[in-house]
């Protein structure tokens, strides 16, 4: 198919009328065929012939023939119609029917946590569609890696990336922490103020940072001044230091739901959080991208939207 097009350099539609007129016999038969003029297709045949430097056709009065050597590109190039014909109905599809390929990449903390029960539910709905899952805390350029679909969760506004951003979901980071660490520690913190006398394990963008703010019902602020005796740089990681016993955590919602289920960790001063924040989807598309991509980033929103909800 490539050296058909390299050593052509013309147009297609010259070809198909030339495979249209060998099939069906006349020019007059190809023309009904393809939508088009005795006279267009003539000409096209005449163009093809010409650039070939070639006889294709032996015309005479009653009847179009193909030589030895029409017959010949033929069987080829009908051969690289067919393929391309394939090619194009795929990438048709594509856009409608979810198929195919995604690659994901996601934050640590996140992808080790929330998403594989969501790739799990996510590939029983659409068994055909197979995944790679791609864990990187820093943001990496969706076309230069062949990412379909990156998931970034951000407290304050989403860096430009240069790609299409839709929300999927939004979490709150809470305060989580083992009952064994909080039976040892004289029961759970009752005030924003009590955190004082407990061990924190922060995340290590808290580092250096010994006040804490929390925002409480009608946004209410407090500030404590807190004690991190562990720090990490991912939530996964601290959100397992918690579960060990280790202290008292601040973990987003959507990080520590699988730890709560399982009462590894329970929530310390529900009505308080540390921060609020998005969780995007980037795409190479948006709403263009095919369909295997909308499927997914929709799936995402819809199981985020029923098990999170603020």
């Amino acid at each position: 198919m490539v050296d058909i097009l390299e050593t052509l350099g013309g147009s297609l539609d010259d070809v198909r009328a030339f495979c249209a007129v060998t099939e069906f016999g006349t020019v007059s038969a190809a023309a009904r065929q393809l939508g088009e003029t005795k006279g267009s297709v003539s000409r096209r045949l005449s163009r093809l012939e010409r650039r070939l430097g070639v006889q294709l056709l032996a015309r005479t009065p009653r009847a179009v023939t193909p030589t030895d050597e029409g017959l010949a590109f033929h069987a080829r190039a009908r051969e690289a119609l067919n393929w391309l014909d394939e090619a194009a109905e795929a990438a048709r599809q594509s856009k409608t029917v979810p198929r195919g390929h995604l690659r994901i990449t996601a934050p640590m903390d996140f992808g080790m946590t929330a998403l594989p029960d969501l790739l799990v539910q996510f590939r029983a709905r659409h068994p055909q569609i197979t995944m790679e899952l791609v864990l990187a805390n820093a943001p990496i350029d969706l076309a230069a890696h062949r990412v379909d679909l990156a998931l970034r969760a951000a407290v304050d506004d989403l860096p430009d990336m240069g790609y299409r951003a839709s929300t999927v979901g939004e979490f709150r980071i809470g305060l989580y922490a083992s009952p064994s660490y909080l039976a040892a520690a004289g029961g759970a913190p009752v005030t924003p103020a009590d955190l004082k006398a407990h061990d924190l394990v922060v995340a290590r963008e808290f580092s250096g940072t010994v006040q804490l703010t929390l925002t409480g019902d009608r946004r209410k602020r407090r500030e404590v001044a807190v004690r991190p005796v562990v720090q990490a740089n991912d939530y996964a990681s601290i959100l397992r230091i918690a579960a060990a016993g280790g202290g008292i955590a601040p973990v987003p919602d959507l990080v520590a739901a699988g730890s709560i289920a399982t009462g590894a960790v329970r929530r310390v001063l529900p009505e308080w959080h540390a921060a609020e924040g998005t969780l995007y989807a980037i795409t190479l598309g948006g709403r263009d991208a095919p369909a295997r991509v909308r499927v997914f980033r929709e799936f995402v929103r819809e199981n985020l939207r029923a098990s999170h909800p603020l």
